[in-house]
């Protein structure tokens, strides 16, 4: 199972919508609108990488209103 963090910008007055519509998708744990230089931050989970890259290319990225995506997969080094 892959983790990753989805950070999301959104066009003014968006975040709201955005982070709900994207917390119906599949494989979205929480979606969660945030103040900084991120509007929606989102964890997902996904079966391999591959699936997380269909996730956030295939779905977030085509929830109106979002201008940029920023994809960071949790690692673990603690192995």
């Amino acid at each position: 199972m892959v983790h990753a963090y989805i950070l999301i910008q959104t066009e003014v007055g968006k975040a709201a919508s955005v982070a709900a519509e994207i917390a119906a998708l599949p494989g979205v744990a929480s979606s969660e609108d945030v103040t900084g230089p991120y509007d929606v931050i989102v964890r997902a989970q996904a079966d391999n990488v591959d699936d997380l890259g269909q996730l956030v290319v295939a779905n977030v990225q085509n929830v109106d209103g979002i201008t940029r995506t920023l994809t960071c997969p949790v690692v673990n080094l603690s192995r």
